[in-house]
């Protein structure tokens, strides 16, 4: 109830002060967003310095993109408007960085149709119009799926998984995109005889086995990391040490002399999966960085390692 005392502007005046239009006051308060002090004889509103202030509130919430309902929560519960606020704000946040990383993609995109050569742009037009913006990871974890054990323990999957499936960088230069797209289009492609193939150690090893086999890979996966940082020679040691060990382990055996050479004759490269490895490199690689190691980059080291200590050993 406002007092004869009681500041009270009319829909125009309180306009005039906020800075905004007449249209812009009478639209919040058809919301319910502006409190109004009274009306006068003709029926006009009239409103007092709190609709002010909550005017200038509701403006400075639309300057952060905020939409109307959440607008609302925040006014309509002052005593949980800094946690709501807050909230709110976090949630725009996350979705404005998905936004930005979309537009980057895009962007990268376009770099790469428009420094295409004429003769490749329609290739090229097909494999990033493919992919989605930011693109998603989830055909090259199917792709991988497939190529594990069937019952392999859910652990093990999901771990083997995060190491095997490269995040796509929010910020992507065009080699990066490209390299991706490429990926997505490798893993989404048709497989040699409509079923992904398994390689022997999986039927040697079985499910059980296989878990073992990637936990020890990711070991020796891990210890390899730094040589390929530093560019070394491929050597014995205790990576490859923790190699052999984890094919030792899936197949019942032993790390011998003789395990050593068989699995060295067992081992043979994947040029599908050597060509994975090599994209998923360039996907993680920003512009001018080192090349970061690779479940695929590492176990090429190993396998060269293995085949160094079988010759000194010779």
């Amino acid at each position: 109830m406002s007092t004869p005392h009681e500041v009270r502007w009319s829909i125009g005046e309180l306009a005039e002060r906020a800075g905004v239009t007449v249209k812009t006051v009478r639209f919040y308060s058809d919301q319910g967003l502006l409190p109004e002090t009274s009306r006068s004889t003709g029926g006009h509103r009239r409103y007092g310095p709190q609709a002010l202030e909550r005017l200038r509130l509701i403006r400075s919430l639309r300057t952060l993109d905020l939409a109307l309902p959440e607008i609302r929560r925040v006014l309509e519960d002052e005593d949980a408007a800094g946690r709501i606020l807050e909230d709110v704000v976090a949630d725009r946040l996350r979705r404005l960085g998905g936004e930005l990383s979309a537009l980057r993609w895009r962007e990268a995109a376009l770099q790469l149709v428009r420094e295409c050569p004429p003769a490749e742009r329609a290739d090229r037009l097909h494999l990033l119009g493919a992919l989605n913006t930011p693109p998603s990871t989830a055909p090259l974890a199917r792709f991988w799926r497939a190529w594990l054990p069937p019952r392999m323990p859910a652990q093990a999957t999901s771990a083997f998984l995060q190491a095997a499936v490269p995040q796509p960088p929010d910020e992507p230069c065009p080699a990066q995109a490209l390299a991706f797209a490429q990926l997505h289009a490798m893993t989404t492609a048709p497989c040699p005889g409509g079923r992904q193939p398994q390689p022997d150690v999986h039927r040697v090893a079985g499910a059980r086995g296989a878990a073992v086999l990637y936990a020890g890979l990711t070991e020796a996966y891990e210890l390899a990391g730094p040589h390929l940082r530093r560019a070394r020679d491929p050597f014995p040691g205790e990576a490859l040490d923790a190699y052999v060990t984890a094919y030792a382990s899936a197949y019942g055996s032993r790390d011998t002399r003789d395990f050593r050479r068989l699995l060295a004759a067992r081992l043979t490269a994947d040029p599908r999966l050597d060509r994975y490895w090599e994209l998923t490199a360039v996907v993680l690689t920003p512009p001018g960085g080192r090349p970061e190691p690779t479940p695929g980059s590492a176990d090429d080291w190993l396998r060269a390692a293995l085949q160094r200590d079988i010759a000194e050993s010779a």
